[in-house]
């Protein structure tokens, strides 16, 4: 599926919401997942995206690592209702797909995965389409490979994606693709998801593969 075409459906499928604001989708075909967090649509989300002092995310045994406390609030509530997805051994292939607020929430969705379903890694496929930093502290080469096959969409000039700033200590994880050219846009106006579409598609046909270390899709 081109990327493009992924981020359509992001804005398009139809959303089950829970508890804190948190909007999830999820297809199945055949044996192949997706997962799609929808952006900030309310005062919930706002409150929780400005919720930004970094809280420590202690699941990984001896690791301990750092993340925006409002994102990792959020996803906390949508997790159970994505896990049993998540962990049907039936399912051999997950990709994760978020906007902006929700492409925070698929920072750490692409990291559950990541963890509770090792036999997926080489397979699992993340996308943050105007992506905010979620992820605070320490680079260390073990906590960075969880995110080898998450790709950051920003569209250049896009506020949202350079916040929280990177002076607080936080960072992007996996590989960034920018698209779109410097000064073509407002910081506004360069992360509405009909300019970001609009970049995309006009990278189709120009660029055959994107390849995010072992992760790779069309563009």
């Amino acid at each position: 599926m081109r990327l493009s075409e992924l981020f359509y459906r992001c804005l398009h499928i139809p959303y089950t919401h829970t508890e804190n604001g948190a909007d999830y989708a999820t297809e199945r075909f055949g044996k192949t997942l997706y997962v799609y967090l929808e952006g900030s649509n309310g005062l919930i989300d706002w409150k929780n995206n400005l919720d930004f002092p970094a809280t420590p995310y202690r699941r990984m045994g001896s690791t301990v690592w750092f993340a925006h406390r409002g994102f990792l609030k959020v996803w906390k509530s949508v997790e159970p209702h994505l896990s049993p997805l998540i962990l049907d051994t039936d399912i051999n292939r997950i990709s994760v797909v978020g906007f902006s607020h929700g492409a925070a929430l698929a920072v750490l969705c692409h990291e559950y995965v990541w963890y509770h379903r090792p036999d997926l890694r080489q397979t699992l496929q993340g996308y943050g389409f105007g992506c905010p930093r979620v992820i605070w502290g320490a680079r260390s080469e073990k906590l960075r490979e969880r995110w080898e096959n998450f790709v950051v969409v920003r569209n250049l000039d896009d506020l949202v994606t350079h916040l929280p700033p990177a002076l607080l200590g936080y960072y992007h994880v996996g590989t960034l693709l920018e698209i779109g050219k410097r000064g073509q846009y407002s910081r506004i106006d360069a992360h509405r998801p009909e300019n970001i579409l609009a970049e995309l598609q006009k990278r189709e046909g120009s660029v055959a593969i994107l390849t995010s270390k072992k992760a790779t899709a069309f563009i």
